[in-house]
């Protein structure tokens, strides 16, 4: 009797578009693909998304071991197809794009659908216990004149804007190019619960976040790409709350940032070789939290959230992908090189 890997991230797929469409239907607003069209509509992308991974795979191996020669190409896509485009292969890229899809495009609808379900907001509160965590100073104020306001500033927005385009590439690569087809299920599986339990967390605590909040507290950075990335996010609001604007993504409690890429730092560490990818993958995960606090995003208490969304997203989803943790969970070994888990019988 087998669990299939995939069981999991297809049930948060399931709840949260059910969540997100009975929320649309409360409040009497239409669900939107927050990312634009510029690929079309939703039935044709995903398709396209799916043959784009193919293609990412097939290309380059074929243009990198033909050097050129046109007539070695199709022998060498030939093999590629055979031993790596297996059935659990392409099945694990089909499912494994659409249902993240629909985990983050509901994700995008429930945060932006936020303001118009609840006006209690709690930053007053976070606020207070920043001061209290930095004994009576303000974390932006203390970050700010211990690493200045001008070069840092360019160096945490480059890390911070980062993440924007990495969150598909990433799913990307580990859906096609994993080594073990349970690593690409682990880590899609981790991803989808990992977004699912950060819109939970919205509407649990509702936050501005200090830059928005408490505005004054940062007018001293230097212009950077995320200062105009925060001005876009106000107006976008505004826009939901006042007329007909598409989405808005404010919503602070907790720090999906911080989660997103604690979840990579992990993944990295435990299915990736390459020493100096652990490190980069550490180091980004370090300095995505210090820019969380450094240009008003989010308050401690969103990031020690992320923290534990990334840490029980991690292990729910390696053991219902089969996972096995050893070596004081540093390692983990997995139990199977297919789509299905195996689980003992009663």
């Amino acid at each position: 009797m087998h669990r299939r890997a995939y069981a999991l991230l297809l049930a948060t797929a399931l709840v949260i578009g059910t969540w997100a469409v009975v929320t649309a239907l409360i409040i009497d607003r239409p669900l939107i693909d927050p990312e634009g069209s510029f690929l079309g509509p939703s039935w044709l992308r995903l398709p396209l998304l799916c043959i784009g991974a193919l293609l990412a795979d097939l290309l380059p191996r074929a243009l990198w071991f033909s050097r050129g020669r046109v007539r070695e190409m199709p022998g060498i896509v030939r093999e590629r197809l055979r031993s790596h485009w297996n059935r659990d292969r392409v099945l694990l890229v089909m499912l494994g794009i659409t249902a993240f899809y629909v985990i983050y495009v509901c994700y995008r609808n429930l945060k932006s659908f936020l303001p118009l379900v609840s006006d209690r907001m709690y930053d007053r509160e976070l606020h207070m216990l920043d001061r209290v965590l930095f004994f009576g100073h303000e974390p932006a104020i203390v970050l700010h004149a211990v690493l200045g306001d001008t070069v840092v500033a360019h160096l945490l927005s480059t890390f911070y804007l980062l993440f924007i385009p990495m969150v598909a590439i990433l799913v990307t690569v580990w859906l096609v190019w994993s080594r073990n087809i349970s690593f690409g299920w682990w880590f899609v599986t981790s991803q989808g619960l990992a977004w699912t339990l950060g819109t939970v967390s919205y509407y649990a605590l509702p936050t501005l976040g200090p830059g928005l909040e408490y505005y004054w507290l940062y007018e001293g950075l230097a212009p950077t790409g995320t200062t105009d990335l925060m001005n876009s996010l106000v107006n976008a609001r505004q826009g939901v709350l006042w007329s007909d604007g598409q989405a808005q993504t404010v919503a602070g409690f907790a720090s999906l940032h911080t989660a997103i890429t604690l979840l990579w730092a992990l993944m990295v560490q435990y299915t990736v070789r390459s020493r100096v990818l652990r490190i980069l993958f550490w180091v980004n995960f370090g300095l995505t939290v210090v820019a969380t606090l450094y240009f008003g995003w989010h308050y401690v208490a969103d990031d020690v959230a992320g923290v534990l969304i990334a840490l029980v997203s991690f292990y729910v989803a390696g053991v219902a992908t089969g996972q096995k943790f050893d070596h004081h969970g540093l390692a983990s070994h997995p139990t199977t090189t297919t789509s299905a888990v195996p689980v003992d019988r009663e």
